[in-house]
Formats: structure tokens, sequence, C-alpha cells
């Protein structure tokens, strides 16, 4: 059988060059927010979290983004803990780790710690100040109700300690004003291209789950930039199905959405990596590995 010289968009596929038929798959595990009574599948201790890196892997998942937690679920921020998972996850397997920075709080010593010390492959970086919310419609009331800041003071820290580090930022965008706003972090020099975003969709607060929004941040993000999408809540797969078709990455994981597209709770995070994993094959694409993921995101060596 001979080899399919075309690309998923019809076109020849260049010597050398990106491949667009290979996704980098990312799952989310854990998250910040939900708990253990909303899904039994989410993982607390550093021993867990890692035995669902392994799951998403063998799933063909090639990155996975995560948060610490206390053995009891509660979320830290503790230099140890994050240490700790690294140790667990490269126990089990070679995944690319992305570690989130992500705090309401104006302190980020302890984030600028880990990422210095656990150096993961990539680290998250949120991109703008917003309200973070989330509403109710059958109770007619928030269930939270915050401020997200992230102003370039903050985030000019953070991505200091990324650079002196190795570490590469993912560009968290919850709106196009905070894709447009990377120009001053490039102007000084803090962000280098080639860059990496996350176009996060369907959070209140953020830009609407619509395939024009992910349209949209595309033709605003420099050229030559790789993005995925992250799809919130409700619309997750549909959203993911759109990202696949206008040649994104994607991102599923029990922090972005705890149901399988049958509307069942999904048990693990190894069951949404499969569904996505099959989905990038659906239409065409295909897993990218780890070596090829790493490629692709302009990682560092292995630290």
């Amino acid at each position: 059988m001979k080899e399919n010289k075309l690309s998923f968009t019809g076109e020849p596929k260049k010597q050398g060059s990106r491949d667009p038929d290979v996704c980098v798959l990312t799952c989310a595990l854990t998250g910040v927010l939900a708990n253990r009574r909303q899904c039994a599948g989410i993982p607390y201790t550093p021993a867990e979290i890692a035995a669902e890196a392994k799951r998403v892997y063998d799933q063909g998942a090639s990155v996975v983004h995560i948060h610490a937690r206390n053995d009891d679920g509660s979320p830290t921020f503790s230099p140890a803990v994050f240490a700790k998972i690294k140790e667990e996850v490269r126990a089990l397997c070679p995944i690319i780790l992305n570690y989130s920075t992500g705090t309401i709080l104006d302190d980020v010593r302890e984030q600028c710690t880990y990422i210095r010390e656990s150096r993961p492959e990539i680290a998250a970086l949120n991109m703008g100040t917003m309200n973070y919310s989330k509403y109710s419609r059958a109770r007619k009331a928030f269930d939270f109700d915050m401020i997200f800041p992230n102003t370039y003071e903050k985030i000019g820290k953070l991505l200091s300690a990324m650079n002196e580090a190795g570490v590469k930022p993912e560009l968290e965008c919850f709106d196009s004003g905070h894709t447009n706003g990377i120009w001053p972090l490039l102007d000084m020099g803090l962000l280098k291209p080639p860059l990496q975003f996350s176009f996060i969709v369907g959070v209140l607060g953020g830009i609407v789950a619509q395939p024009e929004s992910l349209q949209f941040q595309t033709k605003i993000m420099p050229a030559g930039s790789e993005w995925e999408v992250i799809a919130i809540s409700h619309g997750h797969w549909r959203m993911l199905g759109t990202g696949l078709v206008l040649g994104g990455n994607i991102r599923t994981g029990l922090e972005d959405h705890l149901y399988l597209p049958n509307g069942e709770m999904a048990k693990s995070n190894g069951e949404l990596a499969e569904v996505a994993a099959r989905m990038i094959r659906d239409v065409g694409r295909r897993p990218a590995t780890v070596e090829e993921a790493r490629q692709i995101l302009n990682l560092g060596p292995v630290a």
C-alpha cells in the first residue's frame, strides 16, 4: 500500500515540515474545583495522578496537564507535592508534563519555585484577568463567582521563572483580548516564538463555545504558532471536533468535562482520552507520539 502523500487538508505534505495530520492530545487529569462527590474518578494523590497519566498515555495522549492536590482533595501549590508527582509519573511513563500555575492570589512564589525545581516541559500561563464564574440555570444562582486576576506583573514573574528553567509557556487565552495582549511580552523579549496557545472556550466570562471563536483566535495569533482547544463542560466534544477540523491540537480530561459523549459519567481520564484519540483518527489524523509532540511543541531536552 502506497503512503498517503496528502495531508487532511488535501494539500501535499512538505518534507521536513509540521505534519498537519498529527495531533497532540493533552489530558487535564484533575483540575482544582471538581471533587469526588461529583466524579469518583478524579485523582488526588501523586500516585493516583501518575496512574491516570499512564492510562491516558496508553490511549494515545502525549501531554498531561496537572494541578496538585492534598490527599484530601484540596488544592495545593506545594513544590514538594509537584516534585512527588513528577517522580511518580516518570516511574510509569514518559508522557510530557504540563504544570498549572493558575492562582487567584498575586503571590506566585510557590509556583515559581516548583517551576524552577521540578522543571516540567511545559507550564500553563494564564494571559489575562477575567470574571470566572459558573451559573446554575436550575437554581438561578451562581455556583461560584470570582475574579481571576492575571496582571502583566504577575504574568512576568511566572514567565521569568519559566525562561530561567527552560520550561515552555503554554499561553492560556480565555478571550481574544488575552491573545492580542501578548504583544508587550514579545516586545520585551519575555516571550519568544514559536508560541504555544491554548484557546479555552465555554467559561462564563470568557469567549463563547462556537466554531467562530476558534477561527477568530487562530487569525489573531502570530503566524507559525501551535494551538489547542480546551472546551469546558457543555459542548466539550463538539468543540474538540471543531478544533480537529480546523487543524488544531485538542485537550480532554476530568478537569474539563466529566461525561462521555453518550452522557455517562467517565470512570477515569483514560475513558475520555480513548474517545478523544478515536475522534482524532476518525477525521483522518492520528495522535502524536511523545517524541513527535516534543518536536511539534518545540520543547527542550528532558529534565
